[in-house]
């Protein structure tokens, strides 16, 4: 059986995209760092993340956004939305995209108010009657269901200490919160669920060879279209980046046959003038205040 005809749960992991959705990251209120977060996470796993897309808490907008990605890619990530609030409308809206409906995930329930500390605010507050605040809590643990797939294909605990779950939509859409520490714990402890449909099980992810060069871009352009044509069946990429304001530039090899790209090193060297580096500034000039030392 090929990949292409298996559920979207259990095909191989190639692609990635990442689907950041809030009105404060929009309006500059916030500053989004969940999106760097899963391209290094992807990039360390081997995934080609292929987009990054940030939309407004609208409807509509969820909607188009996660049926194209979930069509496109085998892997999305959604990040934000999911509170308690009226403006936080990431289930009901991914849940209408797919023509699900809303049900409360018991377990998710019991793992809030197991995990949950009162807020001091709310002093009265109590687990077992009605009120406006537990109505706003349970918003948090009413996720997409559908009715043909077992509770565990649709929502997944990774961590102990947490009780937030992972909703996942349509076999590949993955929601998580937009607060950054909760974001990255909940992908940090996906990742042993990811591994075994990764196309290199092991995780051993994407490798970066970075090149400085003392050349300007338009002297070694000639060399890096030729190079990016002749390791294009290799799935190389070849990257050229001038730093303005220093005198040496940058070249890049990206992909995932590392002997390969070992073999080229010698010769992007010779063909840049340059020398494989770790860091971009490694062979810079030392500033005037660092020679004054």
């Amino acid at each position: 059986m090929t990949s292409s005809v298996l559920p979207k749960n259990k095909r191989t992991i190639h692609t990635a995209a990442c689907l950041i959705i809030g009105d404060e990251v929009l309006g500059g209120k916030t500053i989004d760092t969940n999106s760097a977060f899963f391209a290094k996470f992807c990039f360390s796993l081997g995934i080609q993340l292929k987009r990054i897309e940030v939309i407004a808490d609208d409807e509509s907008e969820i909607i188009e956004a996660v049926r194209r990605m979930s069509d496109r890619y085998d892997f999305v990530v959604t990040s934000g939305g999911i509170g308690p609030t009226h403006d936080d409308i990431t289930y009901e809206s991914i849940a209408k995209a797919f023509g699900l409906n809303l049900k409360l995930h018991q377990a998710a329930f019991e793992r809030m108010k197991k995990l949950s500390k009162p807020h001091p605010m709310q002093p009265n507050f109590d687990w077992d009657t009605p009120s406006p605040s537990l109505t706003a809590k349970l918003r948090m643990v009413e996720i997409p269901h559908d009715e043909s797939l077992t509770l565990e294909e649709q929502a997944v605990f990774v961590a102990d200490d947490m009780w937030v779950p992972i909703a996942i939509v349509n076999g590949n859409v993955h929601i998580l919160p937009g607060v950054p520490r909760l974001f990255e714990r909940l992908l940090e402890h996906l990742k042993p669920n990811l591994l075994p449909r990764l196309v290199n099980p092991e995780g051993k992810g994407i490798y970066r060879y970075l090149f400085s060069t003392p050349l300007p871009e338009s002297t070694v352009a000639p060399y890096l279209t030729e190079l990016a044509t002749r390791v294009a069946s290799k799935n190389i990429k070849v990257g050229s980046y001038p730093r303005w304001g220093n005198k040496r530039n940058t070249v890049t090899l990206v992909g995932t046959d590392k002997e390969f790209m070992d073999s080229l090193i010698t010769e992007v060297e010779q063909n840049v003038e340059g020398t494989k580096v770790t860091r971009e500034d490694e062979l810079d000039p030392p500033s005037d205040a660092e020679e004054g030392k």
